[in-house]
């Protein structure tokens, strides 16, 4: 949905326009829906935050891959700031009352950020294949302040393909609903069938046949290089990577095609048949499920980042050591059994008592 789209003054298609039974499970989606946004919102937002803190902390060690990484995350928190409005609306029963503007903003910024971060992805798995498999010929490419330029790029390519949103009135009327950023504003765009088809190919298809390939090859690259150098099989450095690499390949397929896959479907059936209402509910009952599949996407980078990422590991780990130093602390200080301090201390005199017995055992062996 996030190509350039031509507006015309066509009206909505006679089975949008007499389809009564589009948000008939509006009782069961403003309990579900908004569950399921709120964790992909906590979860992302506080993921990627931090991630967001460790890669600042590390400017110095700038890269290609940083940078990416840098613009992903930026563009996961961007995604995760949109979701409050969509959460309220969900919980109102697919009930917009912010007005047309901000549900085009809110459209505008969903569509650019999910879109920002597939690309970013892809980026990122090209990056890693130039650095693995041809790192002398593409060097220039992993040069920062060509990456630089890059990324500025990938952010107006995915500009260009969202901006036309705005041309397209985003709210529709459902009896006494005002529903926003639904399929059946769609419906009033000429050709929409032929343009979603291309913005699937555009926005998917090119990326993870892309992403795929690089990292197909990287996989084959890492394991041949661990059967030939055995120091490298022992560390286990080439499993943990091809690991991380099989981690984010199947987060991005499983986030990203079921909602793809459903509009290409649909599309082709659009253009070869009339999908009677009852196909045009299913599509948009199915819509509402794969979109909160892929928005999941935003939650689940934070996990890969803390098996692939030392930096993010090490700080989250010494965020959660930290809390708990301070939960058993707090605990001590109201026991009235003792602090701490005297457990802890109580355990060492314990430990090195046993440890001297053994030796004296040992001794008179």
């Amino acid at each position: 949905m996030g190509s350039a789209i031509e507006t015309t003054n066509s009206t909505v298609s006679p089975s949008n326009a007499t389809c009564k039974t589009l948000y008939d499970h509006r009782d069961y989606a403003r309990i579900f829906m908004p569950l399921v946004y709120c964790v992909v919102f906590f979860l992302g937002l506080f993921g990627n935050c931090l991630a967001l803190h460790v890669i600042r902390a590390n400017q110095k060690k700038l890269n290609s891959t940083t940078l990416y990484s840098l613009n992903l995350v930026l563009s996961d928190i961007l995604f995760t700031l949109s979701l409050p409005l969509r959460i309220i609306y969900y919980a109102r029963g697919f009930h917009w009352s912010l007005g047309e503007i901000l549900c085009k903003i809110s459209a505008f910024v969903f569509y650019i950020n999910t879109y920002a971060g597939v690309n970013f992805m892809t980026c990122l798995s090209v990056d890693r294949f130039i650095a693995v498999v041809l790192p002398l010929r593409f060097a220039k490419f992993r040069k920062v302040s060509n990456v630089r330029y890059i990324c500025v790029g990938v952010w107006l390519w995915v500009l260009m393909q969202t901006l036309p949103l705005f041309a397209i009135p985003m709210t529709s009327k459902d009896g006494d609903s005002l529903t926003c950023m639904e399929y059946p504003s769609f419906e009033k765009v000429d050709n929409v069938a032929t343009m979603l088809i291309g913005a699937v190919f555009l926005g998917y298809v090119i990326p993870v046949v892309t992403i795929l390939v690089c990292y197909s090859v990287l996989c084959s690259k890492l394991h041949l290089t661990a059967k030939t150098n055995h120091f490298t099989e022992k560390s286990g450095r080439s499993r943990k990577a091809i690991g991380v690499i099989c981690c984010v390949t199947l987060v991005f397929v499983l986030c990203f095609s079921p909602y793809h896959i459903n509009i290409l479907q649909y599309m082709i059936r659009k253009l070869v048949s009339n999908p009677d209402c009852a196909d045009l509910t299913a599509f948009q009952v199915s819509l509402h499920i794969t979109v909160g599949l892929m928005n999941l996407n935003c939650c689940l980078d934070p996990f890969i980042y803390f098996f692939a990422c030392k930096g993010y590991k090490r700080k989250l780990l010494k965020m959660l050591k930290r809390h708990v130093s301070i939960s058993v602390s707090s605990a001590g200080r109201t026991s009235p059994e003792g602090s701490s301090k005297d457990f802890l201390d109580g355990n060492k005199i314990q430990l090195n008592s046993e440890r001297l017995t053994e030796r004296r055992l040992n001794s008179h062996e």
